[in-house]
């Protein structure tokens, strides 16, 4: 580490994390505020802020986000939303948890498939309005999804970006994480509702009157422009090919959702000026400025030596490796975006693997995995999708704070890390 640098990058990302917790100070302002001082110190630099790939600013990330919103600002027009909306209460009977059940099992599904801040970008909106419809907090269900959503990502290749970044580094297939990670995924949903209706079960009053109101409507009847929600769902499914293609056609998410946004807007009516503002600018600038802090720590070596430390308290104990890597993942997954973290871990987690002599069927490597992916549940900001819902959520006036979701956070993220603990031990160790 870079000494008097390396500590005011530490002091300048901890005072900023401090701030973004205390909710005095707007998180965007702290964020892009934060990024200025990392850049005034020296920590980083123009070059590696803008251009570096390893500790610069993740511009795949910001275009997919501003590419997937464009396309959703579009089908928000066409009363889609609406729609699965009311068909998802009636199918739950306005039921509150019932509803709450079907929104976190598709979430999760759809995460498998898509990337998972895709996902609560289209599943937010329906759930707002299923909320409103049903006089309920939106805060519990918006909360779960998005914790759906990670845990969802866990399952496939695609589904959660380090798992893309692991693939890479060790060799592994879209097949690989399927059969090693999918049956996990599954017990965790279903210890995510356990959990939910016990966390939100104040949250879950049914109102008769609601329900039978919900219950005559005619879903199809809020379908206000047919030819445009045509036009959106087959601009959105070839996205959704392009997204699951990604091995094949070696075009990155981002490209694939600004190409879809830009098809849209011109083979549409829609006004470019409306659909633009319907992109969440503030929470763009937040993770620009996200990941220039956390560049800084990358470039002074802070994280890296944070990596190798762990690398050397694990040694040669390949039991002990993979739980200490995925508990130790879990908690700064939960601090420091998860993207950059695995970045950072994965040469570490290469060279483990190679001085344990190959290590049983690449448990390092899902022990990572899991770590980053479930850890990102911890805080509001420790993974991509919760910082997009905390933004949606505010920009449809009900803002859900960072300890609101934290407090949740933290549970959940411990009861499935205790859970992916025990599965990796049993799995690979185990006397199976």
């Amino acid at each position: 580490m870079k000494d008097w640098q390396s500590w005011a990058a530490i002091i300048v990302f901890a005072g900023a994390y401090t701030l973004i917790i205390s909710e005095k100070i707007h998180r965007v302002a702290v964020a892009l505020g934060g990024a200025g001082l990392m850049l005034a110190i020296g920590a980083t630099d123009d070059i590696s802020a803008f251009y570096s790939e390893d500790s610069g600013i993740d511009w795949n990330v910001i275009f997919l986000l501003m590419g997937m919103m464009m396309i959703v600002g579009v089908l928000k027009k066409t009363g889609m939303f609406e729609y699965l909306a009311i068909w998802s209460v009636k199918r739950a009977h306005a039921k509150p948890f019932r509803v709450l059940s079907m929104l976190v099992v598709l979430t999760a599904v759809v995460s498998a498939l898509l990337d998972n801040v895709t996902t609560v970008l289209l599943i937010a909106p329906v759930t707002l309005l299923v909320c409103e419809r049903l006089a309920l907090p939106s805060a519990p269900f918006l909360i779960a999804e998005v914790m759906a959503s990670n845990i969802g990502g866990t399952a496939t290749l695609v589904g959660d970006p380090p798992n893309i970044i692991v693939a890479s580094r060790a060799g592994l297939t879209f097949n690989d994480f399927v059969v090693q990670l999918a049956p996990l995924a599954v017990v965790l949903v279903l210890a995510l509702l356990a959990l939910c209706r016990v966390m939100f079960r104040d949250s879950f009053a049914y109102d008769e009157e609601r329900a039978a109101e919900i219950m005559e409507l005619k879903e199809r009847e809020a379908i206000k422009d047919p030819r445009l929600l045509v036009q959106g769902l087959f601009v959105l499914a070839l996205v959704m090919a392009g997204f699951v293609l990604h091995p094949v056609l070696h075009y990155e998410p981002s490209i694939i959702a600004l190409l879809g946004a830009g098809l849209l807007v011109a083979v549409s009516t829609v006004d470019t000026q409306e659909v633009l503002s319907e992109v969440e600018w503030p929470t763009l600038a937040f993770f620009a400025g996200l990941f220039i802090m956390i560049g800084g720590l990358i470039d002074t070596g802070v994280v890296g030596e944070l990596s190798h430390r762990l690398g050397d308290l694990i040694g040669g104990n390949e039991l002990g490796g993979a739980l200490t890597l995925l508990g130790g993942s879990a908690v700064l997954s939960g601090v420091v975006d998860n993207i950059p973290y695995v970045a950072t871990m994965a040469p570490v987690t290469g060279d483990l693997v190679r001085d344990m002599g190959g290590a049983s069927g690449h448990v390092l490597w899902w022990a990572l995995a899991l770590g980053a992916d479930l850890g990102g549940n911890a805080t509001a900001i420790g993974a991509s999708a919760n910082v997009v819902v905390l933004g949606i959520a505010e920009r449809n006036h009900q803002p859900i704070s960072f300890w609101q979701f934290t407090k949740y956070g933290l549970i959940v993220t411990a009861a499935t890390v205790a859970i992916s603990l025990g599965y990796v031990w049993l799995r690979y160790f185990g006397p199976v």
